[in-house]
């Protein structure tokens, strides 16, 4: 920017990691750009608060350096404001220089199996989000099944069996809301089955993540030794790759456990070479129909036409995250992803659509951890800024002159700390850091001051 060119003027729609680490590199990049951060949820930090499971609080410990950024002075907080209700993204590309979107993906991708919609069969996005104490879904979650299967072979697979599984009482010093620490201690599981696809070599579970599962109170886990004998490709990818390697050998130490030798009241069953063939049940989940898969030396599966029925009374759907349309954004339906050049968003014609951006999940597909995320904001600033013409629009304050006719209760910064302070105060009568507030109203309340 040259002399006499008023900052920037951006809006960021989404306060998750990828919304938040592009307002920061924004402030960074461009000093004295003016970043509003835009959020549908009366709370920041997206899945880090709504996705990230309880009893990782290490790497809720994200949250300290999102923090610093919707700090900053040139950046502020927007929330509880709905793009396409309460503010168009065309109005906001007629207020802001630039808009970038960092909606995320938060739907469960379909599993595409007769019987996928009986009760009693759930996406692991909404489990999550339960327990997770997101205020957009319902306060209890039905937790009757003693015998579960989960169909998935990531880690939110390893996330929803570990957290259905666990004790109630070793969550105490978590941040669990108390309505879901009520339905968790009332939780009837005994047996959790968990279906992977293809052999063990080729699951997606990170070392440390399996390891957990193998570290809670009064679990056992339960591998039979014939679905994970060795294969040439096994052995080549044990060779090569280091993770491979541990996750191999966790599965092998669990296998080798004497039947006599498990003793716990509850067990998670690791199966192989299951592939998700149909739900069974009438009028709900009575059990799970998986074709056995053959391996064909590459690390892919191949169908044998042998089933498997396996009585469960739930079954939890952990195969992958895909994104939502954003009203008047245009939107891949296919790849569930916003189609893009380097982060510029491309119309229906392949065109940039000027001043629109996207970033995160919603640009990419769900794949990456947290620095795959800030370097892909990095490219997506980087692409905005170069596209700067100098050309400057209303900004902020036309922005919030349209949610004060429109009578939008804002959540600031100021308000967001205020709700901050009192999920404080709730953890701290219980020896806890934080006790999760979870009804919407309320948060409103604290955040905006008014009564929804």
């Amino acid at each position: 920017m040259t002399g006499g060119v008023r900052p920037l003027s951006v809006a960021v729609v989404g306060a998750g990691p990828a919304g938040v680490y592009a307002a920061g590199l924004l402030t960074e990049l461009a000093p004295g750009t003016r970043v509003d951060v835009v959020e549908r949820l009366p709370t920041p930090y997206g899945l880090v608060r709504y996705g990230v499971s309880p009893d990782h609080p290490k790497i809720r410990r994200i949250v300290d350096s999102l923090h610093g950024m919707l700090d900053h002075p040139d950046v502020r907080l927007l929330a509880n404001v709905e793009v396409g209700t309460d503010m168009t993204i065309d109005e906001l590309r007629s207020v802001y220089d630039a808009v970038v979107v960092a909606t995320g993906a938060q739907r469960d991708a379909r599993l595409d199996v007769p019987g996928v919609d009986l009760p009693g069969s759930f996406g692991a996005a909404d489990v999550v989000s339960w327990y997770d104490s997101h205020p957009e879904v319902p306060r209890e979650w039905p937790l009757h099944a003693e015998t579960v299967a989960v169909v998935g072979a990531g880690n939110v697979a390893l996330d929803v069996t570990r957290m259905l599984i666990r004790h109630a009482r070793t969550l105490e010093r978590t941040d669990l809301s108390e309505n879901v620490r009520r339905g968790l201690a009332a939780n009837a599981v005994r047996d959790i089955h968990v279906f992977a696809r293809r052999g063990p070599v080729d699951v997606r579970f990170s070392p440390g993540e399996l390891r957990e599962l193998g570290e809670q109170e009064d679990v056992d886990v339960v591998v039979d030794p014939a679905q994970i004998v060795r294969d040439e490709h096994t052995e080549r990818m044990v060779r090569q790759l280091a993770p491979k390697r541990r996750v191999v050998r966790t599965f092998e130490r669990w296998a080798a456990v004497p039947a006599a030798d498990r003793r716990a009241s509850r067990r998670v069953h690791l199966h192989f070479h299951r592939a998700p063939a149909a739900i069974l049940g009438t009028d709900r989940v009575e059990g799970l129909r998986t074709e056995i898969t053959a391996p064909d030396g590459f690390g892919h599966a191949e169908p044998t036409g042998e089933l498997e029925d396996h009585p469960v009374q739930a079954v939890y759907r952990a195969v992958g995250y895909v994104g939502s349309p954003v009203p008047g954004v245009p939107f891949d339906p296919v790849r569930h992803v916003v189609p893009h050049t380097r982060g510029a968003v491309l119309d229906g014609d392949g065109v940039p659509v000027p001043g629109l951006y996207a970033t995160g999940w919603i640009k990419r597909g769900p794949v990456g951890l947290i620095g795959a995320t800030r370097s892909d904001a990095k490219e997506t600033v980087e692409t905005l800024l170069a596209a700067d013409t100098g050309q400057r629009r209303p900004g902020s304050g036309a922005a919030d002159a349209i949610l004060r006719e429109r009578g939008v209760p804002v959540v600031d910064w100021e308000g967001w700390l205020r709700i901050d302070a009192a999920e404080q105060r709730l953890g701290a009568a219980s020896g806890r850091e934080r006790t999760k507030i979870v009804d919407r109203s309320e948060l409103v309340a604290l955040g905006a001051g008014v009564t929804v």
